[in-house]
């Protein structure tokens, strides 16, 4: 075990854990929207999770840092909630914010992290942000929906670690990237209607089940 100091208060950790982890381990929340503590080597997509560490020049992403002893840290500087604030709201940007009608509602980290930050949610009208929202082929048992999408990469992740040969990737660039099924996939062999992970792991609702599914699980909905 290692000892290091994040915001005044010294805490214990195994050595060579994220700092990000070890700081949500002891009730330090950083706000994050990409991280798994499985993986080994998180994408930082999300760009939320910044702290300042002593000795370093810039605040970093607290994914990527493996804590050491001695660390010191701060999580809760005017410069980090200056750049969460920011990368937050261009994030939002392309969201299409309809809580009523969200699966995440009660649960959603957008609406969590926008609290903690301080910034005041407020709805966008997708026409004005021009992005191309068609995703096809179409998924045979869940519904994509890039309107909502935060492209944080934890349903990439569950699905290729999950299946032997994934079924979601990225498709397009930039502005217009969006979570797309690779072509020519045969959905009598997916493993997709007994699996459901990268809908349990998206954190706002960008990938549900479609209406006829829900139906069948449900009778009555």
């Amino acid at each position: 075990m290692i000892k290091l100091t994040v915001d005044g208060k010294v805490i214990e950790a195994e050595g060579g854990k994220s700092l990000l982890q070890v700081c949500l381990d002891n009730d330090i929340y950083i706000p994050n929207l990409c991280f798994l503590e499985e993986m080994a080597n998180p994408p930082a997509s999300c760009r939320l999770c910044f702290v300042e560490i002593e000795g370093e020049p810039r605040p970093v992403t607290s994914c990527k840092v493996r804590v050491k002893e001695g660390m010191v840290v701060r999580t809760d500087t005017e410069p980090v909630r200056e750049l969460q604030r920011a990368v937050f709201n261009l994030l939002f940007s392309a969201h299409h914010m309809d809580c009523k009608n969200c699966l995440s509602r009660k649960t959603c980290q957008l609406q969590r992290i926008a609290k903690f930050l301080g910034i005041r949610l407020k709805a966008r009208k997708l026409e004005e942000l021009g992005r191309d929202l068609t995703v096809q082929p179409e998924h045979p048992f869940f519904e994509l929906l890039p309107a909502r999408c935060i492209l944080c990469h934890k349903c990439l992740y569950v699905c290729r670690k999950r299946n032997e040969s994934p079924v979601l990737t990225i498709v397009r660039r930039g502005f217009d990237s969006a979570i797309g099924c690779y072509e020519g996939i045969d959905s009598g062999n997916l493993p997709c209607g007994e699996c459901g992970a990268c809908v349990e792991v998206c954190p706002v609702s960008a990938i549900v089940p479609k209406k006829e599914e829900l139906k069948e699980a449900a009778p009555g909905i």
